[in-house]
């Protein structure tokens, strides 16, 4: 496996270890007696870390070199789920969980940069691109593998075994990049990055300062919140609607699944040389108007979902564009962690508040019907960072 390809797949185990939980919640009601408000904790907590811990990661990140953080996530992402396969109490769970949003951080920051390092400039945008897919690749997984593992034990055992293989996987991620992935070198400054810009300070300062890191980062939330909105609530309104519990797993891992396809579609078509904003305002467009389909008109089930297949495949293409950007749009190579680690923030920031507005607004409603004005809302401000976007990109 080449190194670029380690550390896309590290970051698939690290999406898989977030994304773990839904598939398993039913089975840990049943087995351990965790409460609803328990269970929005364990789903929110990996996303708490990454609003709160973000940017000093990235700056921590700079400091330890990356392929040694994104190996210190890989292990504590492997030992927070083998303690968490042995929790019998739903609070030894929720702690496992905070460790796990640790080390999740510690892999996806790291890695755009490590990309960066790793493969010539002239395909860079095709690598950033595909990694762009770790997020929706791995909870497609997790939302079709976590099933078949429980299956192959009891109740109480089931989301034990579940735990404990992606801890092995985790493990085995990290020998893999030990064997496959060159250890850092110590950077050694250009005239963009002057010595001064290796002490932390420098590196907050200029990354906060950076219009740049802003409007990516609040261009990813403007994503980040309806998508993770959208998808997530698929289960629960399918299951109002009387679908299966089997049939509505496969329909919202495929729908997770093709955000996979804009993201590898933004990777190239940037390695072409097609416009940023162009990307950015098709996904954005797209957003709009899948999410005003699936839930403004009443119509054929069918033709709802596949605006719910529209809304995520070409809404992919919008991670794909904007990790690109974040290395392009960064103040420097130094400032590449914190800058991708001040858009993870901001993404989490929008995973934790867009599902629960979306909630918020379908209590309000008594149904779905009004979801689009949300993600609407949503895909407007993106089209409004976009031209932002296009006129830092015009002096650059």
């Amino acid at each position: 496996m080449r190194p670029a390809a380690c550390v896309i797949a590290a970051g698939v185990v690290a999406a898989l270890h977030v994304a773990k939980l839904p598939p398993a919640l039913p089975v840990l009601q049943q087995a351990m007696g965790v409460s609803l408000l328990q269970a929005g904790f364990l789903l929110s907590l990996v996303q708490l870390a990454g609003m709160t811990l973000g940017l000093p990661a990235g700056l921590l990140i700079q400091r330890w070199g990356p392929r040694r953080s994104l190996l210190l996530g890989l292990l504590v992402l492997a030992a927070a789920s083998a303690i968490g396969g042995v929790a019998q109490t739903p609070a030894g769970l929720l702690l496992s969980r905070a460790f796990e949003g640790l080390g999740f951080l510690c892999v996806v920051l790291p890695a755009p940069g490590l990309l960066r390092m790793l493969v010539p400039p002239a395909q860079l945008s095709r690598v950033l691109g595909g990694w762009g897919a770790y997020m929706p690749l791995g909870a497609a997984l997790a939302l079709l593998a976590g099933p078949a593992v429980m299956a192959l034990a009891d109740a109480a055992w089931g989301w034990r075994l579940w735990w404990w293989c992606l801890s092995a996987l985790a493990a085995l991620l990290a020998l893999l990049v030990v064997w496959r992935v060159p250890a850092d070198v110590p950077a050694s400054g250009t005239a963009a990055d002057p010595p001064a810009a290796r002490s932390w300070r420098s590196l907050l300062t200029r990354t906060l300062r950076s219009r740049g890191a802003w409007v990516v980062s609040l261009s990813f939330a403007m994503y980040s919140g309806q998508w993770m909105a959208v998808v997530g609530f698929l289960p629960s309104i399918y299951a109002q609607a009387g679908v299966a519990a089997a049939t509505s797993a496969w329909l919202t891992a495929l729908a997770a699944g093709v955000n996979i396809i804009g993201n590898l579609a933004a990777g190239r078509l940037l390695h072409r040389g097609a416009a940023p904003v162009a990307l950015l305002a098709a996904g954005f467009v797209a957003m709009a108007l899948g999410t005003g389909v699936a839930f403004g008109v009443e119509g054929s089930p069918r033709v709802q979902y596949l605006a719910v297949l529209v809304f995520s495949m070409l809404g992919g293409l919008i991670p794909g564009t904007l990790f690109s950007l974040a290395v392009r749009l960064a103040p420097g190579a130094q400032a590449v962690p914190t800058t991708v680690g001040w858009m993870q923030q901001w993404s989490a920031l929008g995973q934790f508040f867009g599902p629960p507005l979306v909630a918020a607004v379908a209590a309000q409603a008594g149904h779905w019907q009004w979801t689009w004005v949300v993600t609407g809302a949503c895909s407007l401000a993106g089209l409004l960072l976009a031209g932002q976007i296009q006129g830092l990109l015009r002096r650059a």
